[in-house]
């Protein structure tokens, strides 16, 4: 006698993973794909299917640690292969959640097949649609990879993210694969208490960002109302919040590149994307490679980039230059130039030397009237100019140079500079820009794509 779905549904095991799904999408949205594929009676290690997130479509998959650890079996990898595929034909975004040990070795080749399909799959997403990648318990091996490879990586704090177990590293170095560890080194864009907690900056994140590279980045909160005050002394996260709707900065990477945030929020109900590199501090090599990949990830969903600047330049260290701190540095000014999404600059603070042309070729470009731009500190440029002097003579030469040569007047008369603002004007400066730019066009060059330092 057939079963009918309502047998078979019984014979399904309950499931934490279906629970986070379920938990993740609107109420009574969930739709499940897949819930009989199995090999040999087995069940497939994840649960899979689509839903929507505050009324937009996703497609989402999680991996079921009860079922042989979450291992990763050819099963497994059908329904999340099937996932890719949908968000691929539909334009939705894809989040995934990672619970899982590693591989079923007993498919051996096979399951290295399956892993290579997922990649690929991925990687044909990339840039297409948003991809996130929750990890909630254990993300190891391959599958690290796989997650790495989504746009923007949550983890929670309890959780590990690995290509080499820890204990059977040859270094057997402490700390390494957990999510602090994840966070400094880059891996990680943002850390969250708990699962409900990365669920929830999950759903913030799809509503912040387009659902393709097709739609514009519009998001239309209850209000975007923000009465914060911007004086001359914010910086970095706390002046990104006082230009952006209330409440509607996500900061990512906060941990890694410590001398500049990088943040998606919303401004006048445009999602848009901030850089802070305006902590008066110089940049690292992690500053560089934190901004390039957040740069690059707004391009490729034409998001406009708003980049605050206060820099001294890219800091001056040999043990940086020995660790690739040009090839970063390089990348960052790569990335800035070949980026087409609008480009708004503010110099709030210094602007000198290969900084200044790092953040070049905004399409507007803002400063305020006490910012000091210049291709080498005041310092340096009168000692070159002048000759030396003693310290009196040169504080005076310093203060000439800053009224006269290194103005942002100055700037303005030669047209590097489009708006010499106070600071009370910024957030209307910044919105008429980005408003102003909506509708950017560029044609590039014909080519497969940029040779990116990397």
């Amino acid at each position: 006698m057939k079963k009918t779905a309502a047998e078979m549904e019984q014979n399904l095991a309950q499931s934490a993973a279906r629970d986070k799904l379920v938990s993740l999408f609107d109420e009574d949205s969930f739709v499940e794909l897949g819930k009989y594929v199995s090999k040999d009676g087995k069940d497939a290690a994840v649960i899979s299917g689509y839903g929507t997130v505050d009324g937009i479509s996703v497609y989402a998959y999680a991996q079921d640690s009860a079922v042989n650890s979450g291992a990763m079996s050819v099963s497994a990898a059908v329904k999340i292969k099937k996932i890719y595929e949908l968000a691929q034909k539909n334009g939705a975004p894809v989040i995934g959640i990672f619970d899982s040990k590693g591989a079923d070795m007993n498919e051996g080749m096979q399951v290295l097949a399956a892993y290579s399909e997922i990649t690929a799959a991925s990687a044909a997403l990339s840039g297409v649609v948003p991809q996130i990648a929750v990890v909630d318990g254990v993300c190891a091996g391959t599958a690290a990879m796989t997650a790495c490879m989504a746009d923007i990586v949550i983890m929670t704090e309890k959780s590990e993210l690995f290509m080499t177990a820890p204990f059977v590293a040859e270094d057997k170095t402490e700390g390494a694969g957990t999510a602090a560890a994840a966070a400094k080194s880059g891996v990680a864009s943002i850390i969250a208490k708990d699962g409900e907690d990365a669920l929830q900056t999950a759903k913030k994140l799809i509503a912040l960002l387009p659902a393709n590279n097709l739609e514009p980045a519009d998001y239309f909160y209850e209000t975007a109302e923000n009465s914060a005050e911007i004086t001359a002394s914010a910086k970095g996260i706390d002046l990104i919040k006082a230009i952006a709707d209330t409440d509607s900065a996500v900061v990512l990477g906060k941990d890694f590149g410590e001398n500049a945030v990088t943040a998606l929020g919303s401004l006048n109900c445009r999602t848009v994307g901030f850089v802070g590199a305006d902590s008066g501090n110089r940049l690292s090599k992690s500053d560089s490679a934190k901004i390039a990949r957040f740069v690059g990830f707004c391009d490729a969903f034409s998001i406009p980039i708003i980049t605050l600047i206060d820099t001294e330049g890219f800091v001056l260290s040999s043990a940086d230059e020995l660790s690739g701190a040009v090839r970063d540095n390089a990348k960052l000014a790569q990335v800035y130039a070949s980026a087409t999404a609008p480009k708004i600059a503010l110099i709030t603070g210094k602007a000198y030397g290969s900084a200044y042309v790092a953040f070049a070729g905004s399409d507007i470009s803002i400063a305020w009237a006490s910012a000091v731009i210049s291709p080498a500190s005041p310092e340096a440029a009168v000692t070159f100019l002048q000759g030396a002097a003693d310290a009196t003579e040169t504080a005076s030469r310093v203060a000439q140079y800053e009224e006269n040569e290194a103005s942002p007047f100055t700037a303005a008369s030669y047209g590097y500079i489009d708006r010499v603002i106070d600071p009370e004007e910024t957030k209307a400066a910044i919105i008429s820009a980005v408003e102003s730019s909506s509708g950017k066009r560029v044609a590039s060059p014909a080519r497969k794509h940029i040779n990116f330092v990397y």
